[in-house]
């Protein structure tokens, strides 16, 4: 097969991956260098190349780490730990400290981890970088596939990171009314907690030296900076009057505006909408709630009162029962409203020329209706329980090779500068009119593997306001519709 043969190939399989309309749908981050070099700024193209050999330089030393220190025991360890680091796992986990006495930490908690999931996605789709290789790294996980989001930095180890710190400094502000025993438990528990999801991105081959170190920085950057201005930014959030509202809102819809656009699909950006929607839902609680019957101002404002010795384990648990059923009955109904209602404002507001479409999501002049099941990267449906349940209890999976196009695209382009290095090297100027290689001709192989691969879903363009009113109703239930209920039903 000629040269320019295997080419056309090439452009032929790129420019039919199944999508919408003319879109290519091409997982995070493995493109060609000029589809890269044309799709971003130069500034932002430099970057993204100064950064990339570093990221592949990583791939052989992580290998020999994984080989050497495999085991079954850390197998299971690992790809079990990284559900703790996850967003599904903070989403579902945040709302308990406000029904349970601890409203200041889950405020930090909501701060730490949105801002960590904002920032390290917004520098996820600047930067475009992909995941270490596989191969030659084993994928470990629990979810079955690899990650569709761009690699560095690690979103895992920034919530890790903010997450424990924020809780052991928690804890030392109440050092007089903890005991030290528990104090010194609490900080073995978080530094266990670092170490796992940090060492298990490395050892599951999910993430590189470089995406673990930058990650961990963003996670101790937003809690710093949480943590020296935690009793200026609370003390605003129940200033009277609308100006908490008249700031806050624009703040979260210029973070959700200034997102950088992806050159590939990615989920980061479904990410970043979901945590600005809770934000903004939890300062509009504490905002309106902090002087209401139902939380009290001692020993802070927006504290939603409980006591075991009130409650017991009964009351307790209904707490739970009902606060969860509220935010999952509070989603299936707005989701599906809001994607029924909004696709016929947006083509009013696309007829006048007001709407700003982002790349990858479909306007709505150019579909009839948004489909009833549109899955959710941050928070599952109440009826996928079960299987995420069952997805832990059968343990991780282990696999070598592309599971996405990102991985077939990282896999063609390091065979391709491999093959290039190999040409300056001996082949000199009989190189181009070479035939193909072996390597060159098992690449077709490859390529066909490529059209098996799942592309990413379509996205509809109401998603984003949907994700924002939906992500925003539920942090306000979380706080104060929560707290009006336990109020109000003795609690």
């Amino acid at each position: 097969m000629s040269r320019s043969l295997l080419e056309d190939v090439k452009a032929k399989l790129a420019d039919n991956v199944e999508g919408y309309a003319s879109i290519n749908f091409k997982d995070a981050g493995n493109r060609s260098r000029d589809h890269y070099k044309t799709s971003m700024s130069p500034r932002r193209f430099r970057l993204r190349q100064a950064l990339l050999p570093l990221v592949r330089w990583e791939t052989a030393h992580l290998a020999k780490l994984q080989l050497k220190w495999r085991s079954k025991f850390w197998d299971e360890y690992f790809a079990f730990s990284a559900n703790l680091g996850a967003h599904t796992f903070f989403v579902i986990m945040l709302p308990m400290p406000f029904w349970f006495g601890y409203a200041q930490l889950a405020r930090t908690l909501v701060y730490v981890l949105a801002a960590g999931v904002i920032f390290s996605g917004m520098l996820k789709d600047y930067f475009c970088l992909p995941r270490p290789l596989s191969p030659p790294l084993h994928r470990i996980t629990m979810s079955g596939s690899a990650a569709l989001e761009y690699g560095c930095p690690s979103t895992h180890s920034a919530n890790a990171v903010a997450a424990a710190l924020a809780i052991v400094y928690y804890a030392l502000d109440r050092k007089d009314e903890i005991a030290p025993s528990s104090l010194l438990i609490i900080k073995v528990l978080m530094w266990i907690y670092i170490a796992s999801i940090l060492l298990g991105r490395l050892y599951c081959g999910m993430h590189g030296f470089m995406d673990v170190i930058s990650g961990s920085a963003i996670g101790l950057v937003v809690f710093l900076i949480r943590w020296a201005f935690k009793e200026q930014i609370d003390s605003f959030m129940i200033t009277p009057g609308p100006i908490v509202p008249l700031v806050i809102t624009p703040i979260i819809l210029i973070l959700v505006r200034v997102h950088p656009e992806p050159v590939d699909p990615c989920p980061c950006f479904e990410d970043s909408v979901a945590f600005s929607g809770v934000v903004l839902g939890v300062d509009l609680a504490l905002w309106h709630s902090w002087n209401m019957p139902w939380t009290t101002t001692l020993p802070y404002p927006g504290y939603i009162p409980y006591s075991f010795a009130h409650s017991g384990i009964f009351r307790s648990a209904v707490r739970v029962v009902l606060g969860v059923t509220c935010i999952f009955l509070w989603r299936a109904i707005m989701k599906k409203s809001l994607h029924a209602l909004l696709p016929p404002l947006f083509r009013f507001i696309e007829r006048i020329g007001l709407s700003m479409p982002r790349v990858f999501f479909l306007q709505a002049s150019e579909y009839n209706k948004v489909p009833g099941s549109i899955p959710d990267t941050t928070l599952v449906n109440a009826r996928e329980i079960p299987s995420l349940i069952g997805n832990i209890t059968r343990g991780r999976s282990d696999s070598v090779g592309p599971q996405s196009t990102a991985d077939m695209y990282e896999t063609m382009a390091y065979r391709e500068e491999r093959q290039r290095r190999r040409s300056l090297e001996g082949q000199g100027s009989n190189a181009a009119s070479a035939p193909p290689s072996k390597e060159e001709l098992e690449e077709l192989d490859e390529y066909q593997l490529f059209l098996q691969i799942k592309p990413p879903r379509v996205q509809y363009d109401v998603e984003v306001i949907t994700k924002l009113v939906v992500y925003s109703g539920i942090g306000w239930i979380g706080v104060e519709g929560c707290a009006i209920m336990f109020y109000y039903f003795n609690l």
